[in-house]
C-alpha cells in the first residue's frame, strides 16, 4: 500500500489519454507491490533449491527493499529532469529485464544481484508513475479518484500477492518473477500512446545519494550478518561503523549542500517528521510479519507454499476492502484518530501473536493477523492526507520521497533484524516472538508521536 503525493498538472500539460495513463501507472504499481509481497511465500523453496540459510533469504527480500529505499529521493529528481513518461518507461523496462534475470538466476548470488536491480528500477517507477497521474488529471476531484484507483491496484497486489505467490511456487517459484515480463510489455505498450511529459530543471544530490546508500547498506548488512555470528564479529562491527559514518556524512551533506535531497524547510516540518516515523513503524510490522510467519508456517508447521499464502489472505483482504472508505473516515474525524487507532490495533495484534503458544492452530493465527491488516486502511491513507495538507505544493514530491523512503527503510530493517533473531542461537521460536514484540513496541512509539498531530491544522497547508 505504498502511497505517493502528486503535484497537480500545470496548465496545458494534461495527458492526451488520462485513462491510458492511469492504466499504465496502475500496472506499474501492481508489479512493484506484487514483487515485494509474493516473494515471501517462495522463500523456503528458494532456500531448498539453492541450499541457503536465513541470511541468504534476507538478501532476496532486502536486496529489493534496500535499493528501493536508497534511490527514491533521487528518482523523483530524475523524473522531473528527463520527464515522467521517459523515467517511468525506463524503470519499467529495467524492472522487466531484472525480473527475467531473477527468473533465470542459476545461483542465489545472481538472484540477489538481480533483486538489487529490480529495487532500483522500482524506485524510479514510483515517483514517475504518480507524476504521470498528476499531469493527466488537472481537476482535483478527478485526480483524487485516480489516486484511489491507483491505490486499489496496490491493495489488490498486496491482497493477492501471498496466494498468487503460493500458487506460482507450487509450479515453480521462478514464475513469481517471470510473470512481471508480460505485464511490463503491456505497460510499455500503453506508454507509447501517452503524450510526452514536460521536463524541468532538477539537480541530483550525488553526495547525498552516495552517503545514503552507504548508510542504509552498512546498517542492513550489519543487522543481517549479526544473526549468524553475533554483533562482536569484525565484519559486523565494521558494517555498523560504516553506517554511522554514512549517516554522519549524509547529515552533513544535507546541512551544507547547495541543493540537498531534503531541503531545510522539510527537515523542520513536524508533519513530515511524524509521518515518516509512522510510515517506518507501519512497515516494520506490516512487512516484517509476513516474512517471519512465512518461514514459520512452512518450516515449523510443515505447510505448503500455497497453504501458507492462503493464511495471509484474510489479513490482506481486509486492507483492500476497507481502503476505499478511508477518505470518508478522515473527512469526518480527521487523520489523527484513525492513525493512532490503526497503530495501536497493529501493536495489539502483534503482541497477541507473540504471546500465543506454539501449538496454536494456524487458522487462529490467520484470524489474528487481521488486526495487523486493519492497520493499513486506518493508518496509511490518513498519514498521506496529513502530508497533502501540511507540505507546500512545490515540496510535495520531495516530501513524498522522504515518506516512502522511511517506509522502505522500515521494511528493510525489519527483515534484517527479524531474520537475525530467527537465525540466532536462541532458536527460531524465540526469535519470532521477540521480533513481534519489537514490532509492537515500534508501533506504539509511532502512535504516541501521532498524538502530536494538530487536528486544527489538517485542512490547510503550511
Amino acid at each position: 500500500m505504498t502511497t505517493q503525493l502528486i503535484r497537480p498538472a500545470a496548465s496545458g500539460l494534461t495527458s492526451s489519454s488520462p485513462r491510458l495513463t492511469l492504466a499504465a501507472a496502475l500496472l506499474g504499481f501492481f508489479i512493484v507491490t506484487l514483487d515485494a509481497v509474493a516473494v515471501n511465500v517462495a522463500l523456503p523453496t528458494v532456500a531448498r533449491d539453492f541450499g541457503s540459510g536465513v541470511s541468504g533469504l534476507q538478501w532476496v527480500v532486502d536486496g529489493y527493499t534496500l535499493m528501493f529505499a536508497a534511490f527514491l529521493l533521487s528518482a523523483g529528481a530524475l523524473s522531473d529532469r528527463i520527464g515522467a513518461r521517459r523515467a517511468f518507461a525506463g524503470g519499467v523496462l529495467i524492472f522487466s529485464l531484472a525480473s527475467l534475470a531473477c527468473g533465470l538466476a542459476p545461483s542465489l548470488a545472481l538472484l540477489v544481484v538481480a533483486r538489487f536491480v529490480q529495487g532500483t528500477a522500482a524506485a524510479v517507477m514510483m515517483p514517475s508513475s504518480m507524476a504521470l497521474i498528476g499531469q493527466a488529471y488537472s481537476d482535483a476531484r478527478e485526480r483524487a479518484r485516480a489516486v484511489g484507483v491507483w491505490a486499489m491496484g496496490g491493495a489488490l497486489a498486496s491482497s493477492s500477492g501471498p496466494i498468487l505467490g503460493g500458487l506460482l511456487t507450487e509450479v515453480n517459484w521462478r514464475l513469481i518473477f517471470l510473470i512481471n515480463v508480460p505485464v511490463g510489455l503491456v505497460t510499455l505498450g500503453l506508454l507509447r500512446r501517452i503524450a510526452a511529459s514536460p521536463r524541468r530543471p532538477a539537480s541530483i544530490d550525488w553526495v547525498g545519494q552516495l552517503t545514503a546508500v552507504v548508510a542504509m547498506g552498512g546498517l542492513t548488512y550489519g543487522a543481517v550478518q549479526a544473526g549468524s555470528g553475533g554483533f562482536g564479529r569484525p565484519p559486523v562491527v565494521a558494517a555498523f561503523a560504516l553506517a554511522i559514518v554514512g549517516i554522519g556524512a549524509f547529515a552533513l551533506s544535507q546541512a551544507r549542500g547547495r541543493q540537498p535531497m531534503i531541503p531545510k524547510q522539510l527537515v523542520t516540518n513536524r508533519a513530515l517528521r511524524t509521518s515518516a516515523l509512522i510510515g517506518f513503524a507501519f512497515m516494520v510490522g506490516y512487512y516484517g510479519l509476513p516474512f517471519v510467519f512465512t518461514l514459520y508456517f512452512q518450516q515449523e508447521r510443515g505447510l505448503s507454499a500455497l497453504a501458507a499464502g492462503a493464511l495471509f489472505l484474510p489479513m490482506m483482504l481486509i486492507g483492500a476492502a476497507l481502503t476505499p472508505f478511508s477518505a470518508r473516515l478522515v473527512e469526518r474525524v480527521g487523520p489523527r484518530l484513525p492513525i493512532v487507532t490503526g497503530l495501536l490495533v497493529m501493536a495489539l495484534g502483534l503482541i497477541i501473536l507473540g504471546l500465543l503458544p506454539v501449538t496454536t492452530p494456524v487458522v487462529v493465527l490467520s484470524a489474528l493477523m487481521i488486526l495487523v491488516g486493519l492497520s493499513g486502511p486506518l493508518t496509511m491513507p490518513p498519514t498521506t492526507a496529513v502530508l497533502l495538507n501540511r507540505v507546500q505544493g512545490h515540496s510535495a514530491g520531495i516530501a513524498s520521497g522522504v515518506f516512502n523512503t522511511s517506509r522502505q527503510v522500515g521494511g528493510a530493517l525489519a527483515i534484517a533484524v527479524f531474520g537475525s533473531l530467527l537465525a540466532s542461537s536462541s532458536g527460531f521460536m524465540h526469535g519470532l516472538k521477540v521480533s513481534l514484540i519489537i514490532a509492537a513496541g515500534v508501533a506504539v512509539t509511532a502512535a504516541v508521536a501521532a498524538l502530536n498531530l494538530r487536528p486544527e491544522a489538517e485542512g490547510r497547508p503550511k
